[in-house]
């Protein structure tokens, strides 16, 4: 059916052909201005399996029928999507998780950091009680982020010390660093030693506090979100300044961060008259919203504990506490930019697991090409006998996986005389998510068994009678000169091994694994 096109530079600057995308990051090949100024779609037809468009200039088009439908695209930095939280919220505890579990479960690892983008904060339990642990959290799902105090720093009471942080003094509701630009988004805090009497921690949602001045008092909002404030830090290595307003707002005017630290203002010089006392009367307002006791959630971190939470957007604070009893924090920095594309990769692959365990319980379960075992059988039996082999794991994955070019009926196709190209297909499929040390050796199987027929006389006689079946369709044994290069091949070593599994694959009697056994090294691999 013909139908008609939106704008066709944003249609055209859309189009996901390999040509103008690459298929794996999905950057653009071409410049927007290297489209001809009269681009028109010459032809629009729609059907069941979505828009194709051939092009004024030729080209040629298809965007598939979920082409356009919303993701997770965009920053996620605004209030739009958030939990925006008072104390009470959390009244039947904190997002929270166990260190070790949060390292091995993949589900859990993803339900801490979704806390940290839609919460604000999450809290590991656990940790171990050691110097320097707290940038191994930050590596977990991102990058430390390095400042004028080091790779990290430590939160306890010095002599003569310049920042108030490091004193027994209570500390107000405050964001970190807002004299820098940009100002490091996720701060880390992991307690090593909290014995004294006083220092809990307490953390206000910032946005939340946003929200309320805005709809309280719209016109001291109004002005917060548009004058900017000097803040400033100074000691003896260090001279940071950043002029931002103290609420940020996207282009939408939506709540994108809160800069808010009364220590680190410098002096107001823009304003003057009525000008300087609006401002700070919202200033006041603001501050006064902020201790509200409805929006303050404090609690206690003990050792092992590691609090992550958006510097952008939770005012963290202290009490006092008493020098004897002795209290340490280890923090450092890192962004919320890392944190977000680990989510979203964690989740992409998640998903990706859960459609190929779909398709082995699935189409996995039909009949293989006429063997004594299912396709899922075959390929799980694969996968075990690299195992039990003691195979690295990318060529685990690779005997696992080596035959999912068969799902979608494509394994009837050659049954019924044509080569699929079922090593190649399964490599394109799994080059999203897979490196080429699992890829290369699944592409590679095919041709590997010509290889071994070529060069090994009693490998032929080894094959059951569908494989001598499809032989004859994939090419038979390769020629000399064939086997030759192919050996020269940097992955010719592993494709052979996985050919070996392959074959060996195809026992009815045989112990066969699940799929979820595979599961953590299959996530492994794609992190």
């Amino acid at each position: 059916m013909s139908v008609p096109v939106p704008n066709p530079y944003w249609l055209r600057d859309n189009c996901p052909c390999a040509e103008c995308r690459n298929p794996r990051s999905g950057q653009k090949r071409f410049q927007i201005g290297d489209l001809p100024d009269d681009l028109t779609a010459a032809e629009a037809v729609e059907d069941a399996t979505g828009l194709s468009v051939l092009w004024s200039d030729g080209h040629r088009s298809h965007y598939p029928t979920d082409w356009n439908t919303p993701d997770e695209s965009g920053d996620h930095r605004t209030e739009h999507g958030k939990r925006l939280w008072e104390a009470a919220d959390f009244a039947r505890g904190l997002p929270e998780a166990d260190w070790s579990t949060y390292l091995a479960d993949p589900e859990e690892k993803i339900a801490v950091l979704a806390a940290v983008r839609r919460s604000g904060f999450a809290v590991l339990r656990g940790v171990p009680v050691e110097e320097r642990q707290v940038l191994a959290v930050a590596r977990s799902f991102g990058y430390v982020r390095d400042t004028n105090y080091g790779e990290l720093f430590d939160v306890r009471v010095e002599p003569d010390a310049v920042n108030f942080a490091f004193t027994d003094a209570a500390i107000a509701p405050h964001t970190d660093n807002p004299y820098r630009d940009p100002v490091p988004t996720l701060q880390l805090l992991h307690c090593l030693r909290n014995e004294a009497a006083g220092g809990d921690s307490g953390l206000v949602d910032g946005f939340r506090a946003a929200a309320l001045l805005r709809e309280e008092d719209p016109e001291a909002f109004a002005l917060l979100a548009r004058t900017p404030v000097p803040f400033r830090y100074r000691d003896r290595t260090a001279d940071l300044a950043a002029e931002l307003p103290m609420i940020g707002l996207d282009p939408r005017g939506a709540i994108r961060e809160v800069r808010f630290n009364n220590r680190s203002i410098d002096t107001i010089r823009t304003l003057d008259g009525a000008e300087l006392d609006a401002f700070y009367a919202a200033y006041r307002r603001f501050a006064e919203i902020t201790l509200r006791p409805a929006l303050q959630l404090e609690f206690r971190l003990g050792p092992g504990d590691c609090l992550i939470f958006d510097n952008t957007r939770l005012l963290h604070a202290r009490t006092a506490f008493e020098q004897a009893g002795g209290r340490h924090l280890q923090g450092c920095y890192a962004d919320l930019d890392s944190l977000s594309s680990t989510l979203s990769v964690l989740r992409r692959n998640v998903a990706a697991l859960d459609e190929l365990e779909a398709l082995f319980a699935g189409e996995g379960a039909g009949e293989y090409l006429g063997e004594a075992v299912t396709m899922a059988e075959h390929m799980l039996q694969a996968g075990q006998l690299a195992r039990a082999a003691g195979a690295p794991p990318a060529l685990v994955a690779a005997a696992l996986l080596h035959d999912i070019g068969h799902f979608h009926g494509s394994g009837l196709e050659l049954m019924a005389g044509a080569d699929n190209r079922h090593g190649a297909t399964a490599a394109a499929r799994l080059s999203r998510f897979f490196a080429p040390a699992v890829t290369e050796p699944v592409r590679l199987h095919v041709p590997a068994k010509r290889y071994l027929c070529a060069v090994e006389p009693d490998y032929f006689a080894k094959l059951s009678p569908a494989s001598v079946h499809t032989l004859g369709l994939q090419g038979g044994p390769m020629t000399p000169a064939e086997a030759e290069e192919f050996a020269a091949g940097p992955f010719a070593t592993d494709a052979v091994a996985v050919r070996r599994w392959d074959e060996a694959a195809k026992d009815p009697s045989a112990e066969t694994p699940t799929f979820a056994e595979f599961r953590p090294l299959l996530l492994e691999l794609m992190g």
